[in-house]
């Protein structure tokens, strides 16, 4: 009931390891891929988490019905709601990366974050692009200690306005591998612990009066 009956001895079946590794993939391309067609077409509902979350429960719904322990659908659900939140950032890099054009930006003020970024040391610098105009959003990659009004920043932006701009930085992915790989491995772990052992011979009572008996 916790952790899955794991109906088997030794290395687990060759296809049970296919199904659980088919459930995760399946289930993290599908919260990414939500977000990113969210993103891409620019609309919030989609893009902004929600969709995903949705993605990550049914994953957790599907370990429910093939009877995973409880434990492991509890932290594969955990694990995938955490990867879900992750997802608009994420695909907001992906269609930068798709569409997105580079131009310099103008720093016009620096801020330290909040606590939660200043603890990974982000400052926030506010942009104006060529035309004096200033970007609705602060951007942090590219922005530090240093950084002064009057430096210039590159600055990657959507054309269609559909996601925000930001500086230019690591792969829109670099953050999610490692999200990703632990939500495909605890599916695995949850799929192949499912497993019930193989029902053992019943006994089938024998008519009274026969005078047989049962051997042993």
């Amino acid at each position: 009931m916790v952790w899955g009956p794991a109906g088997f001895t030794g290395a687990p079946p060759r296809w049970l390891v296919a199904e659980g590794l088919l459930v995760g993939v399946l289930g993290v391309v599908a919260m990414v891929g939500v977000a990113f067609f969210g993103a891409w077409v620019g609309k919030p509902s989609l893009a902004g988490g929600e969709a995903s979350m949705v993605c990550a429960a049914a994953l957790a719904v599907y370990l429910m019905c093939v009877r995973a322990g409880r434990a492991l659908v509890g932290i594969t659900a955990l694990l995938a709601m955490a990867f879900a939140a992750r997802t608009p950032q994420a695909a907001a890099g992906m269609v930068l990366e798709s569409r997105g054009l580079v131009e310099s930006a103008v720093v016009t003020s620096v801020e330290k974050g909040n606590a939660a970024d200043s603890e990974r040391g982000r400052y926030l610098c506010s942009v104006s692009d060529a035309r004096g105009v200033t970007l609705g959003t602060q951007i942090w990659r590219g922005c530090g200690p240093t950084s002064r009004p009057g430096d210039v920043l590159p600055v990657v932006y959507d054309p269609r306005g559909s996601v925000p701009p930001r500086g230019v930085g690591q792969g829109p992915l670099d953050d999610l591998v490692p999200w990703a790989a632990a939500v495909v491995g605890a599916s695995v772990v949850a799929v192949v612990r499912s497993i019930r052992p193989p029902a053992g011979p019943t006994e089938v009572p024998l008519p009274t009066g026969t005078g047989l008996r049962r051997p042993g």
